[in-house]
């Protein structure tokens, strides 16, 4: 039986349904044969029940789509309301808010179900998917311009007491001039890092915490829907914002390694001190806190949260990396070396933070920016002790110091080193270098291990890198005295010179934290020295003087001439005289050595001319004697005040 195509054609029907009901015509067709086999009659039969099923199953999706077109009209009327509406949907509260997160839930879930069911559909069902991903779109977009409204208008401000603690830097005077370490009074006001952490610890809301569930529902929606990039974007330049915004506060502005490298040391240092209280407030305070915040609104989607607060804190931090770094590679002059060991002890103290931090790979190249310039400043602190070394060593002068008091590069170098032992354990960890790359290198002549008895490489295993260290810059500075020393005409002051000094070292050492370091050793080395230098002294002032009281061979007092005898004890008392007027301008500072040395030189002397008188006392009149022995005693007691005398040119009577 021939049969048209358009015999099978069902009037109102088409496409898919069109096919089953030409289907389900030829089975009622085929059926009615009756020469079928049995086989034959049951396969007729199941294609029959399958055409009948499909028959079912499109019925139903066509009551389906029609029932989703009635909730999509809703949905989208819903979402369309809020657009026409200027206000902010949360500001009308969080319940306002949350009943459109449930429209836009809705919405979403339309728009996943019309994927479902329009897969090789028709333009109808089509239509309805595009006008779903429309409205979710639009939906998204509002949830978008609401998450960046809360993050903005919550944003907690920073108060005045978030800043009040200052770090002990930033009270303290400019302790890295030369004019600082020329004082005795000074002392290094250096508080370690970590000693309080009370202000550091305190809790700040970055973003007022009523809003933060509202934020985390904005973002869980928006990442159901697969928006969590724009979300995210969101979020990230928000934070940028409050992040220059704190830099601000915290007075941290954008430089450049060349505007650093231009800087003036007076501003410089200053603004390495501001850095130092920054950074410890940004990484302790802000950057904790921001962690948390993100953690707290991107939370329950995984690594989004990490990524966030890496991408939103990430050129902030770098900002003042980038400070430290430019720092680093500035000149090495040895007034850096304490506001550089500075910054390495506080980067090396924020380690464990930044780690934890910015733990995962989206924080790496923070991390290994952080990292590298520790090692940067490092490197900074062994050059600059290098330059110390040089700078010590290279130190000139052309006229000699007046008085022979204490030089100031003695006071400069031992106050220096003074402090530097308040960063004894940084230091002997940089100088520890098993490569031997950095080590300070010293000339023969000045090494402390050829004082101990020792080569280079056979340095005692008891002395330190940083002991090692002091002792070279004490041994360049005792060499540097002695140069100095010879500008001095008078054999006399050369050793009250050099006696001064090294008596001005070992107190130094005697008294403070490098005792510990230079050793008892070092001490009673030095100790020997200034005694030394005193007997010099000794014998360069009164030797010759006290020949003049001697009785030369073995002549007797009878037998002396007179007339030579007038005629010492008148060179006698003009050569003391000339010691008068000139020792009373020479200074020794410390009062203990200069009662020594008067007592020392009283001893020889009026016990000397005791003698002399005794012995001649009764062979010349009595107006010879210029100065009795209780006189001279009295003036010796004038000398080393640095306050030129003269003594009275007349006899006593």
């Amino acid at each position: 039986m021939a049969m048209e195509d358009n015999d099978y054609m069902i009037p109102g029907l088409e496409g898919e349904e069109n096919l089953i009901a030409a289907a389900k015509h030829i089975v009622r067709a085929l059926g009615s044969k009756k020469n079928l086999t049995n086989n034959e009659k049951k396969v007729l039969a199941d294609l029959g029940n399958q055409l009948s099923t499909m028959t079912i199953v499109n019925e139903n999706e066509g009551e389906e789509i029609s029932e989703i077109e009635l909730q999509l009209n809703a949905v989208q009327e819903k979402i369309m309301s809020r657009e026409v509406d200027e206000s902010m949907i949360w500001e009308g509260g969080s319940t306002e808010g949350l009943e459109y997160l449930n429209v836009v839930n809705e919405a979403r879930k339309l728009t996943e179900r019309l994927d479902r069911l329009c897969v090789d559909k028709g333009d109808d069902e089509n239509e309805h998917l595009r006008r779903a991903y429309n409205v979710l779109q639009i939906a998204m977009a509002r949830l978008e311009e609401e998450f960046r409204h809360i993050l903005v208008e919550h944003r907690q401000p920073l108060e005045p007491e978030h800043l009040s603690f200052r770090s002990s830097e930033e009270d303290a005077a400019d302790f890295c001039s030369i004019n600082s370490f020329c004082d005795d009074s000074f002392e290094a006001p250096i508080q370690r890092d970590g000693a309080s952490r009370t202000s550091e610890e305190r809790i700040i809301d970055l973003v007022n915490p009523d809003v933060i569930y509202d934020l985390r529902c904005i973002a869980n929606s928006m990442f159901q829907s697969n928006y969590i990039c724009e979300c995210s974007q969101s979020y990230i330049s928000v934070r940028k914002d409050a992040f220059d915004e704190y830099l601000f506060i915290l007075e941290m502005e954008k430089l450049s390694i060349e505007d650093v490298l231009r800087m003036e040391w007076g501003a410089l240092n200053s603004k390495i001190k501001r850095w130092i209280r920054a950074m410890k407030f940004f990484v302790r305070l802000y950057l904790s806190r921001e962690r948390w915040l993100s953690e707290q609104i991107f939370g329950d989607l995984g690594s989004v949260g990490l990524n966030c607060f890496v991408e939103a804190s990430k050129a902030s931090i770098l900002q003042l990396l980038n400070f430290g770094e430019a720092v680093s590679i500035g000149p090495h002059k040895p007034e850096k070396l304490f506001p550089i060991l500075n910054m390495y002890e506080l980067l090396t103290s924020l380690l464990p933070d930044i780690d934890a931090l910015y733990s995962d790979e989206a924080g790496s190249c923070v991390r290994n920016e952080y990292y590298e310039v520790i090692k940067r400043l490092g490197d900074s602190v062994r050059a600059a002790c290098l330059a110390f070394e040089n700078a010590i060593a290279s130190s000139t002068s052309t006229n000699p110091f007046a008085g022979g008091g204490i030089h100031p590069l003695t006071k400069y170098v031992m106050n220096y080193i003074n402090i530097l032992t308040d960063y004894s354990e940084t230091l002997n960890f940089l100088l520890d270098d098993c490569e031997g790359e950095h080590h300070i290198t010293l000339s023969p002549e000045t090494s402390p291990a050829k004082e101990e008895g020792h080569t280079r490489g056979e340095t005692s295993p008891d002395i330190s890198p940083m002991a090692f260290l002091f002792r070279s810059f004490a041994s360049i500075l005792e060499c540097n005295l002695e140069e100095k020393a010879k500008l001095y005409k008078d054999p006399s002051l050369v050793q009250i010179f050099l006696m001064n000094n090294i008596y001005y070292m070992t107190q130094k050492v005697k008294s403070s934290e490098l005792r510990h370091v230079f050793g008892d050793e070092w001490i009673r080395k030095h100790n020997w020295k200034f005694q030394q230098h005193e007997m010099n002294y000794e014998r360069a002032t009164w030797s010759s003087i006290l020949a003049l009281l001697k009785d030369e061979g073995n002549s007797s007092a009878d037998s002396i001439s007179k007339t030579p005898l007038k005629e010492r004890f008148r060179s006698f008392y003009l050569a003391f005289e000339e010691v008068y007027k000139t020792q009373t301008a020479w200074l020794i500072p410390y009062p203990q050595l200069r009662d020594d040395l008067r007592i020392s030189t009283s001893l020889n002397v009026i016990q000397a001319y005791r003698t002399f008188l005794g012995r001649h006392k009764n062979h010349v009149s009595d107006k010879l004697f210029k100065y009795s022995a209780d006189d001279l005693e009295n003036y010796l007691w004038d000398l080393f005040e640095g306050s030129p005398k003269s003594l009275h040119n007349s006899y006593r009577r």
